[in-house]
């Protein structure tokens, strides 16, 4: 028998979750959409400025989601096998990571262009001395890094997917907000 702590996350959490849903379908649409727009042109550099803007806005919001795991991390449930449980582990470690990671990247790529670093109108202070080689290394590793996140995003909405639909059981159920 489970207790309430596993039947779902608390609101902030779920809420939390969602943003971070929101922000990386902008942030994914904007770097892909920046495409549609030629070299040098408002448009396109619009969709840069929002991507970098709203990718570390992720960072942000991972670092409160970080926090409030810490205090309002419900348990799972007792029934979940301990491979799905360690897979679970890995999996979120893993966007975690993706979350921290790949903002910081960009930010340090960012730095190493001599670019400026854009928070919503706030100029955010460079990390590092500008190198062109060390920006092109970081470019190369924020893109590689960007298209795991495809994968893992994936995985892990697939997974939620096969708990709700195959095994039917509350995995997918505990992140969505409540009905009233």
């Amino acid at each position: 028998m489970t207790d309430a702590k596993t039947k779902a996350y608390n609101r902030l959490s779920i809420g939390l979750h969602w943003l971070t849903v929101l922000l990386f379908v902008a942030v994914y649409s904007t770097i892909e959409l920046r495409e549609l727009f030629p070299k040098g042109s408002d448009l396109r550099s619009a969709m840069k400025w929002w991507h970098a803007s709203l990718g570390l806005s992720i960072f942000a919001v991972a670092g409160l989601r970080l926090v409030v795991r810490l205090f309002a991390r419900p348990r799972s449930p007792g029934e979940t096998p301990a491979w799905q449980r360690a897979l679970s582990r890995v999996t979120h470690f893993a966007l975690y990571l993706l979350m921290i990671a790949l903002p910081l990247i960009g930010w340090l790529m960012l730095s190493a262009d001599g670019k400026p670093i854009p928070l919503f109108g706030i100029g955010l202070p460079p990390l590092i001395a500008p190198s062109e080689s060390l920006a092109e290394q970081l470019e190369e590793l924020h893109g590689t890094i960007g298209t795991l996140g495809y994968w893992l995003i994936g995985l892990h909405a697939t997974a939620a997917l096969f708990h709700h639909y195959v095994l039917r059981d509350a995995t997918l159920s505990r992140m969505l907000p409540a009905r009233t």
